[in-house]
């Protein structure tokens, strides 16, 4: 009920001055009770485009990017929240890794003050994690190390504490009343993820997908979309690198069995896009939670997150046969640039990698390597490339957002007392602990990052010669001159193959692990034995 009581107060106010930013007006004569504090301006100025260019190196997006949840990054003031400067601070801790970008869950001022997608004003900064200097010279530090930035902007919905809301919300013939998606009594018969969307109001009912403090905009209505692409400038302007988009399978709605996946969503997805792709070297992926290739087209979202490709990877790396078959199939015919990933800030999306898989280390592997040597946009969730648990005692979506494990009181998160729970495994997966040791995940991360960031056609190669052999999976990688050979036997004894269709007599070196070079017959076989859950890479040396 918090949300009615909040726009009560909002609807008790006595006027409201509209202008490009917009103010709440009030007051009384004399002797009047004091109105009510007003609203928060917010700036829907337009913004022109301003390119100031990209430092970064040609394919910087086929690299690994780090899913960032600023609040549980890195503390810096001891407030024991996470924030701009602290991640800054780690900068060169993510470089060592092999990281080529940055994802960074919402950043912008929010309702909720957690996880941010309950937007209050999609131009400022949260105030817990800085300002927008704080920002600048995140992008500043990230750029200069060879690192692009995007960040996840909220394209269904604003928050119900939004202004722009606010103001839709206090009469029926407010200038942003078709801003946002408004009846004047809840239509019937409608049922989002088992409940009414519709929400009343003394001035009507609106429409929210996800939450009652999460109101849909409208995105038939011209004046949204100018006011998105100008907020899209606005950070551009700044020098971001790109956009994760979330939930753009529900911006465009046409009646209680046609909610998802509309023809106007795909619409406005590449209307964005094309606001996008005016500026160089700038990345876009979607949120798309099914029929996720069919986001991952040029004239969409150009990359979409493979959600179902992530739990094959996991499978497989339990030894389940039809998962690896189906990861070995995937990217036949799936686009190459999906966004690929074993788990992230979502429930939805699977448990933390280390619960998924029950803190086997062996399997723990075999799924980072699938995913991290297939082609795709890798995405790691922070605090995976060290085996983070889910947080003790928590529940939900926010045991999966814990303090990131650096090590030490307080898990090296901050001075204070971390804003949530620990994970679960803090005291023996860490930073710390696992830097210096070569058999740490960590170090696999690293070594693993290590081969795409020096091998092009692991990167953005083509995907050749795929295999199924009893649990070993294997497929090449081409691209000009050079050309990869990955093989990972996903079976807990070890598996003899011959690799076939290789050039006769050519020599292939080994990348990954550290062992002797290879020669395939004068037949273009290559016959070898893998250890029980391995990885082995090579790269033709002739």
């Amino acid at each position: 009920m918090a949300i009615f009581h909040s726009l009560l107060r909002a609807l008790s106010r006595p006027c409201l001055a509209m202008s490009l930013t917009l103010v709440a007006c009030g007051g009384g004569a004399a002797g009047e009770a004091a109105a009510p504090a007003p609203l928060p301006a917010v700036d829907v100025s337009p913004v022109a485009q301003a390119d100031p260019g990209s430092r970064l190196a040609d394919g910087w997006q086929s690299g690994a990017f780090m899913e960032i949840f600023v609040r549980g990054y890195q503390d810096s003031d001891g407030d024991g929240v996470g924030d701009l400067r602290g991640l800054t601070q780690r900068l060169d801790y993510l470089q060592e890794l092999g990281v080529k970008g940055l994802w960074l869950m919402p950043v912008t001022r929010s309702e909720d003050h957690d996880h941010g997608y309950a937007v209050t004003d999609f131009r400022q900064i949260e105030s817990a994690y800085g300002s927008l200097a704080d920002f600048d010279e995140l992008l500043t530090q990230a750029h200069a190390r060879g690192m692009g930035v995007i960040v996840d902007y909220v394209v269904n919905h604003s928050a119900a504490q939004n202004p722009l809301f606010l103001n839709s919300a206090t009469s029926k013939d407010n200038s942003y009343r078709s801003w946002f998606v408004w009846q004047d009594s809840a239509p019937t018969g409608w049922s989002i993820f088992g409940k009414n969307p519709w929400n009343g109001t003394p001035t009507g009912a609106y429409f929210s997908q996800f939450s009652p403090n999460m109101p849909d905009f409208n995105w038939l209505n011209p004046a949204v979309m100018a006011y998105h692409q100008d907020s899209l400038r606005f950070w551009l302007n700044r020098g971001v690198d790109g956009f994760r988009f979330d939930a753009v399978r529900h911006l465009v709605e046409n009646g209680p069995d046609a909610w998802a996946d509309q023809p106007g969503s795909f619409a406005v997805v590449a209307q964005l896009r094309g606001t996008i792709q005016r500026y160089a070297k700038r990345h876009m992926v979607c949120e798309a939670t099914a029929h996720e290739q069919d986001w991952a087209t040029d004239a969409t979202c150009g990359s979409a997150f493979a959600f179902g490709h992530a739990q094959d990877i996991v499978n497989a790396a339990r030894g389940q046969a039809a998962a690896i078959n189906s990861i070995a199939n995937y990217f036949k015919t799936a686009p190459a640039a999906m966004a690929t990933m074993v788990s992230n800030h979502d429930l939805f999306a699977g448990e933390r990698l280390w619960d998924q898989v029950a803190g086997d280390q062996a399997q723990y592997r075999l799924a980072a390597a699938s995913y991290l040597l297939q082609p795709g946009t890798p995405f790691i969730y922070y605090g995976e490339e060290i085996g983070m648990s889910a947080g003790t005692g928590l529940s939900g979506d926010a045991k999966l957002r814990t303090p990131m494990s650096w090590g030490g009181a307080n898990a090296g998160f901050s001075t204070g007392q971390p804003f949530r729970a620990l994970s679960g495994n803090a005291a023996s997966q860490n930073v710390a602990s696992e830097r210096s040791d070569p058999n740490s995940l960590f170090a696999f991360y690293k070594a693993m990052l290590g081969l795409r960031n020096s091998l092009p056609s692991i990167a953005r190669g083509s995907y050749e010669n795929i295999f199924v052999s009893g649990s070993t999976l294997g497929f090449q990688r081409a691209l000009g001159g050079e050309r990869s050979l990955v093989l990972i036997n996903y079976g807990k004894s070890p598996s003899t193959v011959s690799v076939q269709g290789l050039a006769p007599m050519s020599g292939w070196r080994a990348a990954y692990p550290a062992a002797a070079s290879l020669a395939a017959d004068a037949q273009g076989q290559l016959q070898l034995t893998l250890a029980a859950q391995s990885v082995r890479v090579f790269v033709l040396a002739n």
